[in-house]
């Protein structure tokens, strides 16, 4: 017990990183158009390879986490992470910074697989309570990077925004190697490997699931990514400088933290159905809101959308780690997060492409309130009735 909680803390801090690393872009880009000379929309371009190994990263990843070792993928993860994200910051041309946040997103791309698959071995009963907080952590490491980045961009240049986060990875991922045992957050063998659940039941949990992914993670990205250039737009009377940006998205996004602390604990006591619904009910009004608010009902619509899709994340966490058996989780939640993060990719180019040529924001927010309108019409396919799962979830000693 005393080693599955270790490892929690560490997959939950991990979350963090991931989340946090991944958008430290998004924010200290609006302090590098001096060095580079590169518009907002052309240097946002440059993350688009960083987003698309972030997906397609995740199936070899996976596939490594079933048959070599979760416990050694994080530590890759962690010591990875770490150093891409040092390279970064020491750039010295627009080629160069693309390609290093490439390979950020290679290493990225390996948490979501390895780390729910570990998280989902070690919850027992309280999946959805676990998932719930593991979401906290990631939606934390958003806000953060938000938030920190805008510090240190504003205090000590966007270099240091990338190089001190870095350090303190790399420095976690040999602290993970120390403390944790190989075999922990791994069922024992052979067990986990069935689930009694009738398969027309699976195939349409997982059709609907898969529609939610597509449409869903390009609404999370898209959001996430530009929600701190929306508020500089939007809100400047608020924000001030790109220190208040940081804050105003940083308390934003902690919102969604919050919310999925409570859909975790929801999907363990209601219908998966029934948390869905009241979960996406708030993406598309909230996000045609944001196609045209400015300062606080701005702030209020951006409430509502982190809301939908950080709560949502939850909901398609815990519906794999219900219905996947253990043996093939890793490579399961891979092909999730593949299909997700591929998707996801599209973002950057959508947002770069619509915000400069298209009539910015406003047909942003609109193109993704008809995307939340798919997600919400996913709500209403999902089955009603919930088939409890007959596999054991025990944790392996």
């Amino acid at each position: 017990m005393e080693r599955n909680t270790r490892l929690v803390g560490f997959i939950n801090v991990a979350h963090f990183i991931d989340h946090y690393f991944l958008l430290i872009f998004p924010t200290a880009v609006l302090g590098m158009g001096a060095d580079f000379g590169w518009s907002y929309g052309e240097l946002l371009s440059l993350s688009l390879g960083s987003f698309i190994a972030f997906g397609a990263g995740s199936l070899p990843a996976g596939w490594l986490g079933d048959h070599w070792s979760r416990r050694n993928m994080m530590i890759v993860f962690l010591i990875g992470i770490g150093l891409s994200t040092i390279l970064t910051g020491l750039s010295t041309s627009p080629v160069l910074l693309g390609i290093n946040l490439t390979i950020l997103g290679i290493f990225t791309a390996i948490y979501h697989p390895i780390g729910n698959a570990m998280l989902a071995a070690s919850a027992g009963d309280r999946l959805g309570r676990v998932m719930g907080l593991n979401g906290v952590f990631g939606n934390l490491g958003v806000a953060g990077a938000a938030l920190i980045t805008g510090a240190i961009t504003y205090w000590l240049g966007w270099r240091y925004a990338f190089i001190l986060p870095g350090i303190v990875a790399i420095l976690l991922g040999f602290l993970f190697w120390a403390m944790v045992p190989e075999g922990v957050g791994k069922l024992a063998k052979g067990a986990g490997r069935k689930l009694d659940v009738p398969r027309d039941y699976l195939i349409r949990v997982f059709a609907v699931l898969a529609l939610v992914v597509l449409a869903g993670s390009l609404v999370y990205q898209s959001a996430t990514v530009s929600i701190p250039k929306l508020f500089q737009e939007r809100a400047s009377g608020l924000a001030g400088s790109t220190l208040g940006v940081g804050l105003m998205a940083s308390a934003i996004f902690t919102v969604g933290a919050v919310t999925q602390l409570i859909v975790g604990r929801l999907v363990d006591r209601l219908t998966l159905k029934t948390t869905f619904l009241l979960i996406s009910a708030f993406s598309a009004p909230c996000l045609l809101a944001a196609a045209y608010a400015t300062d606080y009902a701005l702030l209020l619509a951006a409430a509502g959308i982190m809301v939908a899709i950080f709560g949502q994340v939850t909901i398609n966490d815990t519906m794999l780690g219900r219905y996947t058996a253990d043996a093939w989780r890793s490579r399961i939640y891979a092909v999730r997060y593949f299909l997700g993060f591929a998707t996801a990719g599209g973002a950057v180019p959508l947002v770069s492409y619509l915000h400069d040529h298209a009539g910015g924001f406003q047909s942003v927010y609109t193109v993704l309130a008809v995307l939340g309108t798919i997600v919400f019409i996913g709500a209403l396919l999902f089955p009603a009735d919930r088939p409890k799962p007959t596999a054991s979830l025990a944790p392996a000693e």
